[in-house]
């Protein structure tokens, strides 16, 4: 009995100094946080995280956060009094503080033994972040800059969640909800994208596309569903690819993105019924979209039922004059009717149809000229990439070609655009 009582004694003595060893740890991290001696203060730090006796005290983490937050401190304090300052350890010290701070808080929720929460630490970690919330666009901006794309979205997504947090609940004027907090949040999605990380990235995308929108000079609304469709392909759920797509054309009908992609998904399944019949009800929402008619134009076209490709194609330039591939689209309209009536004439032993084949072709690539003429014209311009302007070129000088060839002098013209390819 007495040898059992002893080693229970043992028992409770040593656990007791566990736990006081533990403790010990954490003063020591605080009293080396004190002297400024961080190296030492996150070694002892991460004893006491690691440690069953230590791991759920909020002060553990509270402390933890702090060793981050002395570092960003360090470095800020120096940069005011323009001294030299380390801008890594800077913004490694202040995305450190982040997540021990969140721990601390969320540890200081829980109930007591009596049911009651004390948490002592929430006052000062919402002073310390919101203090601190601005400086995680520079820190992403500073990571961007480096190209470690995955480190600015952690800043940048930050910056984004910090106002959400429980420990600012109720408090509407805590934080400036303006144009820049929507601008960030792009941020962090463009940065996850550029890392790689799509899974991360179509998280964030629905999380802002079930958010408030506030206008902003870097990207629209619509942005965010064009963003969401592109990751979904990235990711190869075609299914939640054309949910997007058609979620996106519902709310943003004037966006020719979602309608045209709709539009391509359908033809690519051999739907071109159910492809022009979708563009009628787009057209019914919004007649006055010129990307409607072009696209039914080429649809029309591909059918070979040129009288009504050519009805639409003019309907779409009768809305903007200058809308590039509606141009070129009815330039390349008549080049097609223009081919497909040489075809016919080359069988042909019937020399009175010849010549009135002949002159058919003519008159279907001089109609196409004036389009295609301004089409080529209009990419110079704008100092279009060169494929786009060869490409427009490599199409003139077929036309110039062929109409020289059918007794139209273009000789000039031919001359130039060679030269203009270096032909």
């Amino acid at each position: 009995m007495k040898k059992l009582f002893f080693l229970t004694m043992m028992v409770a003595i040593f656990a007791a100094s566990s736990v006081f060893a533990q403790k010990s740890t954490l003063r020591d991290a605080k009293r080396s946080l004190g002297s400024n001696d961080l190296n030492e203060a996150r070694t002892l730090i991460k004893q006491a995280a690691e440690n069953a006796e230590t791991a759920n005290d909020p002060e553990t983490w509270k402390v933890f956060g702090d060793i981050g937050n002395k570092a960003f401190d360090n470095e800020r304090t120096n940069q005011m009094l323009g001294k030299q300052a380390n801008d890594q350890v800077m913004y490694d010290g202040l995305l450190e503080s982040y997540l021990p701070y969140l721990k601390a808080d969320s540890l200081g929720e829980l109930p007591n033994e009596k049911g009651r929460v004390r948490n002592k630490f929430r006052k000062d970690i919402a002073g310390i972040l919101k203090a601190n919330h601005p400086f995680y666009i520079n820190g992403g901006v500073f990571y961007n800059e480096k190209q470690e794309y995955s480190k600015a979205s952690d800043f940048f997504e930050t910056y984004w969640n910090i106002p959400t947090l429980p420990m600012f609940a109720g408090q509407k004027d805590a934080f400036l909800i303006d144009s820049t907090y929507q601008t960030i949040k792009y941020y962090a999605i463009i940065t996850a994208i550029q890392a790689k990380d799509h899974k991360r990235a179509l998280s964030m995308l629905e999380r802002t596309a079930n958010e408030p929108f506030i206008e902003n000079s870097a990207y629209k609304e619509s942005d965010v569903y064009e963003l969401m469709a592109s990751e979904y392909m990235n990711l190869g759920d075609s299914t939640k690819f054309v949910e997007t797509l058609y979620k996106g054309a519902e709310r943003f009908p004037q966006n020719g993105y979602f309608s045209g992609n709709i539009v391509n998904v359908l033809v690519r399944q051999g739907k071109n019924k159910e492809a022009i019949e979708y563009l009628d009800k787009a057209i019914a929402s919004d007649p006055q979209n010129p990307d409607y008619y072009r696209v039914k134009g080429a649809l029309f076209s591909e059918n070979k039922d040129y009288k009504e490709a050519e009805n639409q194609f003019k309907k779409s330039l009768e809305i903007n004059p200058d809308f590039e591939s509606a141009l070129e689209g009815l330039a390349v309209l008549y080049i097609l009717q223009a081919q497909d009536i040489k075809e016919k004439t080359a069988t042909m032993s019937d020399r009175k149809l010849q010549l009135e084949n002949d002159k058919k072709t003519v008159e279907f690539y001089q109609k196409s000229l004036p389009h295609l003429e301004k089409y080529t014209n209009l990419l110079k311009a704008r100092s279009a990439v060169n494929t786009e302007i060869d490409s427009a070129l490599m199409k003139l000088r077929n036309v110039y070609y062929n109409l020289s060839m059918m007794g139209v002098d273009k000789s000039a013209e031919l001359k130039q655009v060679e030269a203009e390819l270096g032909l």
